[in-house]
């Protein structure tokens, strides 16, 4: 085997076995909440490039920082599926059908909208964080960019990415994603960048709690039995 394939095969095998039984058996059907987030996304992006449709879009799921809080908290799970007006609508829904679609077979509805919504809703705390801190904090943004819309559904697409890359030892692609984010900001410093940047923080911060409470769940288990707990 070659040496490109042989690594292939060992960062993407596990994630691959896991994705593909039920796409082969069931097709869209092992994802339809996925198939939903796509058709929700595009309805939007549709709907807020109307005249009729920008004002009921921008107030049901448009999260700024300069709102209030309990606002932004309420518009946050709606603004997960509206995409930037300004970018190809393409781009998005293609990022949701992949890395939404293996979430959901490998995570489970539940937990794929809880994470998509915990990495978005990290990035939108830091946005008002970040302009409390002003521009002249390390963490800190200038106070324009209370103005400026959330980034979307990218952070959850960012945030879920990662989160399977750790999860199933994808530590290149999900160091890639890390690396990218960084490039983002190095390059062009915005609000979105480095909400993509906190979303992975967050998501960071979940699965490391997980993995603490599946190794002291497995030494309990250990200790009951009187064996050595498992290494993981």
């Amino acid at each position: 085997m070659r040496p490109l394939a042989r690594w292939a095969r060992t960062e993407w095998g596990p994630l691959h076995a896991a994705v593909r039984g039920p796409l082969v058996r069931r097709r869209l059907r092992a994802v339809p909440m996925t198939v939903a987030a796509v058709c929700l996304t595009a309805l939007l992006h549709f709907a807020q490039n109307q005249p009729w449709g920008r004002e009921p879009v921008a107030r049901l799921g448009g999260v700024r920082a300069e709102d209030p809080l309990w606002e932004s908290l309420l518009r946050t799970p709606l603004s997960l599926f509206v995409p930037a007006p300004d970018l190809p609508v393409w781009g998005a829904l293609a990022q949701i059908l992949l890395v939404f679609g293996i979430a959901e077979i490998c995570l489970g509805r539940g937990r794929t909208l809880a994470v998509a919504y915990a990495a978005t809703l990290t990035g939108t705390l830091y946005a008002r964080l970040g302009i409390w801190l002003g521009p002249d904090a390390p963490l800190g943004l200038p106070a324009s960019d209370a103005a400026v819309v959330d980034t979307g559904p990218s952070a959850a697409v960012v945030g879920l990415a990662v989160l399977l890359g750790l999860r199933y030892r994808a530590y290149v692609t999900a160091g890639a994603v890390v690396l990218a984010m960084v490039v983002e900001v190095l390059v062009k410093e915005n609000l979105a960048g480095k909400e993509h940047l906190a979303a992975i923080a967050g998501v960071l911060v979940l699965h490391g709690v997980a993995e603490l409470r599946q190794r002291g769940s497995r030494g309990r288990v250990g200790a009951g039995s009187g064996l050595p707990p498992i290494q993981s």
